[in-house]
């Protein structure tokens, strides 16, 4: 089951100076889904016991955009501040996770049908006939495995996320929340994630964001 490995051939490495410090830059292949992803390690991992480790799905409109109906831009700058802050971590970027893996051009067909329907993130995809969740994280477990990180304290508030890498074969030794204030434009966003896709968000208020956490 855990036979794939990466190519040596399809990994490039390189450090990467960034404002929160020098991190080593891997890019690769993934021999299955044939992705290329991205991980920044930071600091020596030693026994590759209880690595903090975050798996980011890509999201152009949070990551790269700083879209605020989603909480993803605000989760991938905590999980490096967390990483920097312990002196030894990993961040796995999973690209071809837009939109839990449904794609950017249907993501945005979703984002229209919340807008202009007022379904969830759940409904928006499944009356288009999508997967509410189509991502992998095999590939996350090949990279981890070639960096000898054999247990990982998982950045996720996604029971989900945990279960799939121990599936792959990395032992997940604890999971740390990672949880970003509410706001106005995600509210229901969350709520909808933690009501109907199990995630663990005990920040969430019965009535939207605290006053003072938008």
């Amino acid at each position: 089951m855990y036979e794939q490995t990466i190519d040596p051939a399809d990994i490039a490495e390189s450090e990467l100076a960034t404002r929160r410090g020098t991190f080593r830059a891997l890019a690769f292949r993934d021999p299955v889904d044939r992705q290329e992803h991205l991980a920044l390690t930071f600091g020596a991992l030693g026994d590759g016991e209880e690595v903090l480790v975050r798996m980011h799905s890509e999201c152009v409109t949070g990551d790269a955009l700083g879209a605020l109906r989603c909480e993803c831009g605000d989760q991938l700058n905590a999980a490096l501040d967390a990483i920097v802050e312990r002196g030894r971590g990993v961040l796995v970027y999973l690209r071809g996770h837009e939109g839990r893996g449904i794609g950017l051009l249907e993501k945005v067909r979703t984002l229209a049908l919340q807008d202009d329907e007022g379904l969830d993130t759940v409904d928006s995809a499944t009356v288009l006939g999508l997967p509410v969740d189509a991502r992998s994280y095999g590939a996350a477990a090949r990279l981890l495995r070639h960096l000898a990180v054999r247990s990982v304290r998982l950045l996720s508030n996604n029971p989900a996320k945990g279960r799939a890498l121990e599936d792959h074969g990395i032992k997940v030794a604890a999971r740390v929340p990672l949880l970003a204030p509410p706001r106005e434009e995600n509210i229901a966003y969350l709520t909808a994630k933690r009501d109907r896709m199990g995630h663990d968000l005990p920040h969430l208020g019965g009535d939207g964001p605290e006053p003072g956490r938008g």
